[in-house]
């Protein structure tokens, strides 16, 4: 008898908030939060639509990655950003103590839970990415980041890509691009706290490009890749 999956839906970027607190760090550099570099633009939303869609949990946070990076692991050299790493290193603490720890206990906790249960977890982390970085343009429309020693995690992810590209036909969907879905992030973590029968962990990255499209085009997309998912899960 298959074990049931338990989904999870997590958006470790989608906003720019900065805390009244903090925002001295800030002073003269607010305009560097609206762009790509202060969180991740359309993320919530896609991450919203699709914990709808499955009516599964949302563990999502809005405080800006320039204030403490959720994706990073602690003493990665980017966690904290040019403004809070000349921080105190008490404030710093303060910082991880009241943002970072509390979001990825909460996930955390999530997981285990439902594995505890009997679940198999299959968890989504939505991002989104710029079109371009240092002169590069970006050669995708759709990212997913996996980890290829992971046969679950492959699997999903060839499948879910196959059902893109039958939906979404002009859509260019790539494997572990723009970045390596074993290069640090929080799925990363989580596959080193549980073994690869119990959580599948896949980051999805959507070209901002697209988020800021006028008409019916950003929600025509969300809906074309949630219901690509849902196809791959056989639900």
């Amino acid at each position: 008898m298959s074990r049931p999956d338990f989904y999870l839906i997590s958006c470790e970027h989608g906003g720019n908030r900065i805390p009244s607190r903090y925002r001295d760090f800030f002073l003269g550099r607010e305009d560097v939060l609206r762009t790509h570099r202060g969180y991740d633009p359309g993320a919530l939303r896609m991450a919203h639509d699709m914990a709808k869609t499955l009516d599964a949990p949302l563990v999502a946070a809005t405080v800006s990655r320039l204030l403490i990076d959720l994706n990073r692991s602690i003493g990665h050299p980017h966690v904290y950003s040019e403004m809070t790493r000349a921080a105190e290193p008490e404030l710093r603490e303060e910082i991880s103590r009241r943002y970072y720890q509390p979001y990825r206990t909460k996930a955390e906790s999530r997981i285990r839970q439902a594995i505890e249960s009997g679940a198999r977890v299959v968890h989504v982390s939505c991002h989104s990415f710029t079109p371009e970085l240092n002169g590069e343009m970006r050669n995708a429309d759709i990212g997913l980041l996996y980890d290829p020693a992971r046969p679950g995690e492959a699997e999903l992810s060839r499948r879910w890509r196959q059902e893109m590209r039958e939906a979404l036909p002009e859509m260019r969907v790539r494997m572990n691009y723009p970045y390596s879905g074993t290069a640090d992030g929080f799925t990363v973590h989580l596959r080193r706290r549980f073994a690869a029968e119990n959580y599948v962990g896949i980051e999805l990255e959507i070209n901002q490009k697209h988020v800021f499209e006028r008409g019916g085009h950003w929600k025509e997309l969300r809906a074309g890749v949630i219901g690509a998912f849902v196809r791959a899960l056989g639900l």
